[in-house]
């Protein structure tokens, strides 16, 4: 998993039977390059394939052949006793009102490098259907929480947030609230030569414009009823 943070690559092995998580094995978290995020970054927003789409894509593909590796080789658990990896890829241009979503990565060459059967493009038939683009995540909620009582909502805070309703019934309702982390890395890099806000360290020194704060929430996303979902550049402004 590479998350519109673009902060590096998650490697976890999960166990499930599709309706429960069994269990959670070893997980290994490799940060991309600044080089490899360049790149990425140079390549957000794009609609078309370009120069910079195909090598962002080779840098993601090979970022996650990398770190695959890595992960089998420091838990000495062999590719050969994997049933499947999913590679979601790195988002790079999401806009559902036109039934577009676009996450680059190579699933072929991915599934041929690491000799195992490899599900990609997650989110473009979503989309393309009428759907906002993560039709995983409010499941894999779902088998997290089987065993708790219910209802109850999980709230995932990314490059993007997003919070998932999980009813009494089984019944799902999931979107996006709004921007999480993206916004506040971005003005990191611009403003203080930094990759992220390390433990909320430059937050915590200042204090809330209530003013800014109340222009910020009458953004017309948040009238929209859901389901709903963002763009990771679309709160850049």
């Amino acid at each position: 998993m590479s998350g519109t943070s673009v902060d590096g690559v998650d490697v976890a092995l999960i166990e499930t039977d599709g309706e429960r998580v069994a269990s959670f094995g070893p997980s290994l978290t490799i940060p991309y390059a600044d080089d490899v995020r360049r790149t990425i970054h140079a390549a957000f927003g794009a609609e078309r394939a370009s120069d910079a789409t195909s090598a962002a894509e080779r840098a993601v593909t090979e970022a996650h052949v990398m770190a695959v590796q890595r992960w089998s080789a420091e838990h000495d658990i062999a590719l050969s006793t994997i049933d499947l990896v999913g590679f979601h890829g790195q988002t790079i241009t999401h806009r559902p009102e036109k039934h577009f979503t676009w996450q680059i990565g190579d699933g072929a060459a991915l599934a041929g490098s690491l000799g195992v059967r490899v599900i990609n493009d997650l989110r473009a038939a979503d989309v393309a259907a009428g759907g906002q683009g993560a039709p995983l995540v409010p499941v894999y909620h779902a088998a997290l929480v089987r065993d708790l009582p219910r209802p109850l909502v999980v709230v995932n805070v990314g490059g993007v947030a997003n919070v998932t309703w999980v009813g009494a019934d089984d019944s799902l309702l999931a979107f996006d609230t709004g921007p999480g982390n993206g916004p506040i890395d971005d003005w990191c890099a611009r403003h203080a030569g930094q990759r992220y806000d390390n433990d909320g360290m430059l937050a915590a020194t200042g204090t809330v414009d209530r003013t800014r704060l109340g222009h910020f929430s009458e953004h017309r996303f948040f009238a929209r009823i859901p389901p709903k979902s963002l763009d990771r550049g679309d709160f850049s402004d």
